[in-house]
């Protein structure tokens, strides 16, 4: 529909932004990110399971396990960034006024980041042993 009767202007179509301004960018980012995690999915189980019952000592033997360690890393990465990326479109979806548009989009952002930061360094830190 980029025909005469389209409202939105010439440049707007050359970039296929939409009302968000950022496009399909998004959206393919978000898809990327699920098909991550589908493929992430079954190991990171398969480690979870095997963590049941474990103590700290045990969780630390696993995850010194390089491939392991990577696995649960790139499983939360993708799933943080998922996340951001779904909340962001919910908030300039349904939120409609400006400042608290902005305010809650600074706000999932800090929330993703601090998440990511918080389990990456758990991860991190009984993988290395310290």
């Amino acid at each position: 529909m980029s025909g005469p009767s389209s409202l939105r202007t010439p440049l707007a179509r050359v970039r296929a932004l939409g009302s968000s301004h950022s496009g399909t960018r998004d959206f393919w980012r978000q898809r990327l990110t699920a098909v991550a995690m589908v493929l992430l999915i079954v190991p990171v189980i398969a480690v979870v399971l095997t963590l049941v019952g474990s103590n700290q000592a045990g969780a630390k033997q696993l995850l010194g396990y390089l491939p392991i360690a990577i696995i649960l890393l790139l499983f939360i990465v993708a799933s943080t960034w998922h996340m951001r990326i779904g909340m962001q479109i919910v908030i300039e979806d349904y939120v409609h006024g400006e400042k608290t548009k902005l305010a809650l989009v600074i706000a999932n952002n800090f929330f993703c980041i601090a998440v990511a930061l918080a389990s990456i360094y758990a991860i991190l830190k009984l993988s290395s042993g310290v």
